[in-house]
């Protein structure tokens, strides 16, 4: 049997440093070794505790979460984060830059005025990002077992050498260029489409359409930061927003994001529809959309994250004849999101992070499809 996730609770609320013990003691798989009030105490305590992630606060006095984290990769230390984070505009900023950083996931503070569920909620968030955490740590540890003699993963083959058997490819005349580009991406997100995005180029002729898992106020936050970033303006998606060339739109937290047809052109539309695979805004419910208006001249690109979210999308978009593009095991946080569709057989391309956005490039530029 594996043994427990050791944790250590880093808050200098000492009332939060007992209700999350509490509520770690019920999780399974998971030991509370060590608490320390400030970021500080943590690291001089991280070899006694033998702590492998802790479950970290933002705001603390002598050094806060966003130090720690730094510390932590300038030290080479072997141990994530969990960050715990405030629905607030200052907390969603941080708690992006604390995912830049190096945190695995967060999970918001619970702010309700029942005790009971602010406690089974805090539960149940923190035991599934502790969860993959820990899975993560293993998968890690096998693919440094397998990798080749210098250390590092095996790549994968670039967009020439995957799956050349399993799809075949025809030129699309112009009258069917590749319209769309729609993403679904999960933990590990925010770093990733900091890393994927800027690589687009300035003139990519169509629309990125992207449901990042998030609750509300963060999405706006990652847009503006990717914003800063990108060569195409990153925007939070807004109801009847027209789509045009060259545009990123990221879907409003805690609603849902779909493409419409209106008049000779297409629309978002942003709903509040229920959740799908608990996820709201959900990756399924933007690519089938996205297969029923544009067909074959659609793109999916599936990223890291937890979960099925996107595997039923993406065969919607298979049917209509749509290209999918799925994100390597070895450069995922999770490899839980891209996995399905990868050992379905729905994956047309599987690449690294750092190759996404070429691959986005040439399929959008040479405008090919798979045959049918």
């Amino acid at each position: 049997m594996e043994a427990p996730l050791r944790v250590m609770i880093v808050d200098d609320a000492v009332l939060y440093r007992k209700i999350v013990a509490d509520v770690l003691a019920g999780c399974p798989g998971v030991e509370v070794v060590g608490t320390a009030a400030n970021g500080r105490l943590a690291l001089d305590r991280l070899a006694a505790t033998g702590a492998e992630c802790l479950v970290l606060d933002l705001n603390m006095p002598e050094m806060d979460g966003l130090e720690v984290l730094h510390e932590i990769r300038r030290r080479r230390l072997d141990v994530g984060a969990v960050m715990l984070s405030a629905l607030t505009s200052e907390g969603a900023a941080e708690t992006l830059a604390a995912l830049e950083a190096g945190a695995f996931d967060f999970v918001l503070k619970p702010s309700g005025q029942n005790i009971e569920a602010n406690r089974a909620m805090l539960r149940s968030e923190l035991a599934s990002k502790l969860e993959a955490y820990r899975r993560r740590r293993s998968i890690q540890r096998l693919l440094r077992r397998a990798a080749p003699g210098d250390g590092q993963p095996p790549t994968a083959p670039s967009l020439h050498a995957v799956q050349k058997s399993a799809v075949g490819r025809r030129r699309l005349g112009p009258s069917e260029p590749v319209e769309v580009v729609a993403v679904g991406i999960s933990t590990g997100g925010p770093p990733a489409l900091a890393e994927m995005l800027p690589r687009l180029p300035g003139d990519l002729r169509v629309p990125v359409l992207i449901v990042q898992h998030m609750p509300p106020v963060f999405t706006r936050s990652l847009a503006e930061g990717l914003d800063r970033r990108c060569a195409l303006p990153v925007r939070e998606a807004s109801d009847g927003q027209p789509l045009g060339p060259g545009q990123i739109w990221i879907a409003p937290g805690g609603r849902q994001m779909r493409v419409a047809r209106s008049g000779d052109g297409v629309v978002l539309q942003i709903t509040d529809d229920p959740p799908e695979n608990n996820c709201r805004p959900s990756v399924d419910y933007l690519f089938r959309s996205v297969a029923e208006v544009y067909g074959p001249r659609a793109i999916g690109v599936i990223m890291t994250g937890m979960g099925n979210d996107g595997t039923a999308g993406c065969r919607s978009l298979k049917e209509r004849g749509g290209w999918v593009v799925a994100q390597d095991a070895a450069t995922c946080v999770v490899y839980g999101m891209p996995r399905g569709p990868i050992e379905s057989g729905l994956a047309d391309i599987v690449a690294p992070l750092g190759r996404i956005a070429d691959e986005i490039r040439v399929l959008v530029n040479r405008g090919v499809v798979p045959c049918r």
